[in-house]
């Protein structure tokens, strides 16, 4: 019988036992419950304004870091299963938004100002639904009123409600009163610093407007200023602030945002010089530690175990960390078909992955979402299946079980092979055994690595050096 005319289970049955000549690596998942919420337990210290250090004597600080489902009013009233759909929500707003940011930046390639009426910052994003799922406690103004702010890779303008409100949100703490500070100080409308938004408004007192935009609606608009904040005893000066006297939406309780992105208005950037533009953050898988979240700046932010990929540069966006992604390991093999051309960010700004602090559900564009899937199944085949669950397609019934076996997954960055613990990718979704394969395909361009993927990592963001790190084990 010549090659042409193998029958096709001879031609089968090849092909699987070529492909699983090699056994698979599996590791051990050992069974957690979703996190209950937690009270909020901030160090007194924080607000009291003790021992606070003059700005020269410090290069580095550190925050705690707390998720925004411990802020939330709804919180303590909810089961662990319906916050935990509320954050699946909040995680779909989030990457509608983030898609939709990547696509504006791609097609406003004209150059052309907007009209005066329309002004807004550098970024969609922020405060509202999709805007982040962690926060800190930080002081604004001087004396510093401390207050709760979201944190947020995926945008640049720092910003908090400032009183007399023109519309206002709930929030936990008093609002900001910019005339009890003396620090607090407006832009004009000819500073540098006003320019540097998309499309700064003036008012007739030629003092600066900024307004950001949310992907659902929401928005916040107030005056452009320059204010001191104090992260627990370490104050940072002259820091570019909104002061929002009209915020609308969907807002969490917490006062505003610390912008985090590469773009010129980001905390990150403008305190570059002083923590040598380096920061990290680890977040803790909130269901299995009673260690809190943290985020470093300066150079001790960069964990010596991290392995680093260098950052890609978006040409019509500055705001978001793009890095190379080049292939994923299924059970130690790497799975066909998922190759660097389907992340690969080209001329126009189209496609790449970015790395997000404030989207939980990494999302792969469909045909690698597909692929990855598949050979997870395939290597999870012993596992009881169970029906979906909201966005995953992938779940199973392990009710009665505390451990089990699955196969590992590795990440290959571009120069950063990053192996997965086996609760970063499958994770518990009710009280009663069901867990899922916690990737999500996408129809938009931009893969976004979430926040439930680097759980447990050291995140390093070395502006210094073009680079982002992953350590993992980082919390400790």
């Amino acid at each position: 019988m010549d090659g042409k005319r193998l029958p096709i289970f001879l031609s089968l049955f090849l092909t699987i036992s070529v492909s699983f000549s090699v056994p698979l690596q599996y590791q051990t998942l050992v069974l957690t419950s979703l996190p209950q919420p937690q009270t909020l337990s901030w160090a007194t210290q924080q607000d009291s304004g003790s021992e606070i250090q003059p700005e020269s004597e410090t290069s580095t600080l550190s925050v705690n870091l707390h998720h925004v489902d411990n802020l939330s009013p709804a919180a303590f009233n909810s089961t662990p299963e319906s916050l935990f759909k509320i954050r699946l929500r909040r995680d779909a707003v989030r990457v509608k938004s983030l898609s939709t940011i990547a696509a504006v930046s791609r097609t406003n390639v004209s150059g052309k100002p907007r009209g005066a009426g329309d002004f807004s910052s550098s970024v969609i994003s922020g405060l509202a639904q999709g805007s982040g799922e962690y926060f800190t406690r930080l002081g604004v103004g001087t004396p510093a009123k401390y207050v709760y702010m979201v944190l947020d890779t995926g945008s640049d303008v720092v910003w908090v409600q400032c009183s007399p409100c023109r519309k206002c949100y709930t929030q936990s703490d008093p609002v900001f009163d910019p005339k009890a500070s003396t620090s607090f100080l407006g832009v004009s409308c000819a500073s540098p610093l006003c320019r540097r938004l998309d499309s700064p408004g003036c008012n007739n007192r030629k003092k600066c407007l900024y307004q950001v935009s949310y992907g659902d609606g929401s928005f916040t608009v107030g005056e452009f200023s320059t204010e001191t904040l104090t992260f627990r005893r370490t104050k940072v000066s002259n820091i570019a602030l909104g002061c929002g006297h009209d915020n609308e939406g969907l807002f969490v309780g917490a006062a505003g945002l610390l912008g985090l992105g590469r773009g010129k208005l980001s905390f990150p950037t403008q305190a570059g010089r002083r923590f040598g533009k380096k920061f990290s953050y680890c977040l803790v898988d909130r269901s299995a530690s009673s260690k809190p979240s943290s985020m470093l700046f300066g150079d001790s932010a960069v964990s010596r175990n991290a392995v680093f990929t260098p950052l890609l540069s978006n040409p019509k966006l500055d705001t978001f960390y793009y890095v190379g992604l080049n292939g994923i390991s299924v059970g130690g093999a790497r799975v066909p078909g998922i190759t660097a051309s389907l992340f690969k960010l080209d001329a126009t700004g189209n496609g790449g992955v970015i790395v997000d602090s404030g989207t939980s559900v990494t999302r792969l564009t469909r045909p690698a979402y597909v692929a990855l899937r598949d050979a997870f199944r395939a290597g999870a085949s012993n596992l009881k299946r169970a029906p979906d669950f909201s966005l995953f397609d992938t779940c199973f019934d392990l009710s009665g079980k505390t451990e089990v076996k699955v196969p590992t997954v590795v990440l290959h960055f571009g120069g950063a092979d990053v192996s997965l613990p086996a609760s970063n990718y499958l994770i518990p979704v009710d009280s009663d055994g069901k867990f899922c394969f916690a990737f999500a395909g996408t129809m938009s361009g931009l893969s976004i690595i979430g926040n439930i993927q680097q759980q447990g990592f050291r995140v390093v963001f070395d502006l210094a050096s073009n680079r982002v790190g992953f350590a993992p084990r980082g919390c400790a």
